[in-house]
């Protein structure tokens, strides 16, 4: 009876030991990365180039009293002014016509543009009656500050120049508007400092309403004690 030989297949039994270099090439790769990331320093000359780039970039949108500033990795803080700004758009997109809602620093700023006479009667400084109930939202919106906290409002009116590039000195319609908007948010109860109001040059026609969200200790007075030893 012949002898049969046993048949090998060569590539048999090279699944394991090719896993193994996978994994070893892996682990290569990974730890390499590691030592870049071990021997890296960061370069404060290139971050703050990269911040003073944002900054100039955002001067055309933010207006000139304002600064870029981070916003703060408190989560108590960023969900406060999220759920305010979402109020503001749910207040606008649901009561009266804009132009458009902007939020310029989620959670911190946010605008909101009009035509005036949507606010107020055609050529007057009357608001319109049906623009009552949008003047107690924001009112109610303001006031639902929590603790430590503040929501405030600037609202800004345009107005054209008188000659030259002089802004008018004499009582204005556009004066007059701003003053009827903040006699009528101070009489439905909005928080004092939350408010205020100005004139820009720009299209009468047009009203732009900023809405921040600010911590306390933002807006407190800070007053420095003289050194007692210093002479005088």
């Amino acid at each position: 009876m012949p002898l049969q030989e046993e048949f090998h297949d060569p590539t048999e039994g090279r699944g394991g030991s090719s896993i193994a270099l996978f994994l070893a090439l892996y682990l290569l790769v990974l730890a390499f990365f590691i030592l870049l990331v071990s021997i890296s320093t960061l370069e404060d000359v290139k971050s703050q180039a990269a911040m003073d780039s944002l900054s100039s970039s955002f001067t055309t949108i933010l207006p000139p009293s304002l600064q870029l500033t981070a916003v703060s990795n408190s989560e108590g803080e960023v969900l406060a002014g999220q759920q305010f700004q979402e109020r503001v758009t749910n207040i606008f997109s649901t009561t009266i016509q804009v132009t458009s809602v902007d939020v310029i620093q989620p959670g911190r700023l946010m605008r909101v543009q009009l035509d005036s006479d949507i606010l107020f009667e055609s050529g007057t400084a009357k608001i319109w009656e049906s623009n009552h109930p949008l003047l107690d939202r924001i009112v109610a919106s303001l006031s639902g500050r929590p603790p430590g906290f503040r929501f405030d409002m600037e609202f800004i009116i345009g107005s054209s120049y008188q000659e030259g590039n002089i802004m008018p000195v004499e009582q204005t319609l556009e004066m007059s508007r701003a003053g009827a908007f903040v006699r009528a948010m101070m009489s439905r109860g909005v928080p004092p400092d939350s408010i205020a109001v100005g004139i820009q040059p720009g299209d009468p026609k047009k009203t732009s309403i900023w809405f921040y969200v600010r911590s306390s200790d933002e807006t407190r007075l800070k007053f420095v004690q003289p050194d007692k030893g210093k002479a005088k």
